[in-house]
């Protein structure tokens, strides 16, 4: 007699107060195959398919959604305070960068997807279609949850494809707030769906052969394992992972302009963003000031709860990752750096507890974890430097390359030193901004492909060309 399948659940623990705030049944194969043939049908459908549904249409259903989504953002804000520890005074921001880059994203649909037309040539026609993919698997992280699944999947049901999501076990809910809002807006059914899977069944869902396309975004190793899913498929994979990125102030900056910048692109959302500022490289001549101002500015963020509305650095999202955090720190200390938050200061910042009080250090150099390894957290290194050349040497010593900063008022060369960095995004005078006019790409271990900006259309389209020649 052949046994029902096991039932795997999930529990999503709150970094609040370590209570488990959601628990979802996960799918087990045979309901991951359903998904799919439902969404290879809505794709291929004799009637009404997506693919051939005309554009204005899918633009209006993806507009229709995200307003569905806003309309919730006080509910939201609360969900992810729970889920990934973000003060809740902050979770109106993130819906509101979703609105941005959807309406930009549709607002360039048309342009982005139009034929491309080639010059005459006598007797024939040729131009160059954009095709869209077929069903496409979104794999998003817990801690921009909505900002980098809607990365990938608005431009692609913009361009036809249908699409599954996959959401971290840290943020459930995201999947099923916008499932509920694309349902709300009128979506076909199979268009867009959402499953809780186990690590394994998203590993089957990336190798079967109906899978025409895989945005991951999150941790390098993550990147390998949907590799190594996905090998010998032929298939496109988007690849969003890790960051260590740099800052460099030159010795003519704003400083308080860059000390505010920096602090904030150091320290929001406890640190916990790929393109936020982990290490700063800052001229010989203005290290002490600009030292002495970041460190000030740090003393008056407010470690809580993060459901309390004066909280302004919540938790991070579990013991485990701050206790990673709490050793590099450590071992920097250990081969001579200078801690300089006294941690007394974030009552609440304690030992075995996902609160971790914000530090800076100096005296830091490369040979120190803290300069060269992903922290994702509450911590910065600010080491001297003598000239442009050693920032830009030190800016380029890491295995990542997704964004980098550079504080200056000489705008020609602060262009002329960004066209010498290893990154997907040069940034002048600012900081952990995604522009959704601009390409969002990285380079070495910050992975490969791009979202967002027209160029995000071209990964999850195909080109085919027309030649017609004339009787």
């Amino acid at each position: 007699m052949q046994l029902p399948p096991k039932i795997e659940t999930q529990d999503t623990v709150s970094p609040i107060d370590g209570s488990v705030f959601v628990s979802r049944q996960l799918a087990n194969e045979h309901q991951v195959l359903a998904y799919v043939e439902q969404a290879v049908a809505a794709y291929n459908g004799s009637n009404n398919s997506w693919k051939q549904t005309p554009l204005a249409q899918r633009k209006a259903l993806c507009q229709k959604a995200i307003e569905q989504l806003l309309s919730h953002k006080d509910d939201i804000a609360k969900e992810l305070s729970w889920m990934m520890g973000r003060p809740i005074r902050y979770g109106e921001g993130e819906l509101a960068g979703v609105a941005e880059r959807s309406d930009y994203m549709a607002n360039v649909c048309e342009q982005a997807l139009a034929d491309i037309n080639i010059e005459d040539k006598p007797g024939f026609t040729r131009y160059i279609k954009r095709e869209s993919l077929g069903v496409v698997v979104v794999i998003a992280p817990w801690n921009y949850p909505f900002l980098t699944a809607i990365n990938a999947i608005i431009p692609a049901l913009l361009a036809g494809n249908c699409v599954i999501l996959k959401h971290s076990a840290q943020t459930p809910l995201c999947a099923e707030r916008l499932y509920q809002a694309f349902t709300d807006a009128g979506l076909p059914a199979g268009v867009f769906q959402y499953l809780h899977m186990s690590h394994d069944n998203t590993a089957k869902l990336i190798a079967n052969e109906q899978i025409d396309y895989v945005a991951f975004t999150g941790s390098v190793y993550g990147g390998e394992m949907v590799e190594k899913a996905a090998s010998g498929r032929f298939i496109g994979v988007g690849l969003e992972l890790g960051g260590k990125d740099p800052a460099y102030v030159r010795e003519d900056a704003d400083i308080d302009s860059a000390v505010a910048t920096l602090v904030d692109g150091a320290f929001f959302n406890s640190g916990q963003s790929c393109c936020g500022i982990e290490r700063i490289y800052v001229h010989h001549s203005i290290f002490d000031e600009f030292v002495s101002k970041a460190v000030s500015l740090t003393k008056q963020y407010q470690l809580g709860r993060a459901d309390d509305p004066t909280t302004t650095l919540g938790p991070m999202v579990r013991t485990s990752a701050a206790d990673f955090v709490r050793q590099q720190i450590a071992d920097a200390i250990a081969k001579g750096a200078i801690a300089h938050i006294d941690e007394t200061l974030f009552p609440l910042s304690q030992q075995g507890t996902p609160y971790l009080a914000p530090q800076i250090l100096t005296q830091v150099d490369h040979s120190m974890s803290v300069m060269t390894q992903e922290s994702f957290g509450p911590v910065v290194g600010i080491m001297k430097v003598s000239a442009d050349e050693q920032a830009i040497t030190l800016m380029n010593d890491s295995d990542f390359g997704l964004t980098a900063s550079i504080f200056t008022q000489d705008i020609d060369q602060g262009i002329a030193l960004g066209e010498q960095l290893q990154t997907g995004t040069f940034f002048l005078n600012r900081c952990d901004y995604l522009d959704p006019a601009l390409a969002w790409t990285g380079v070495k271990q910050s992975g490969r492909g791009c979202t967002l900006s027209q160029l995000g259309f071209e990964q999850l389209t195909r080109p085919k060309s027309f030649h017609i020649k004339h009787p």
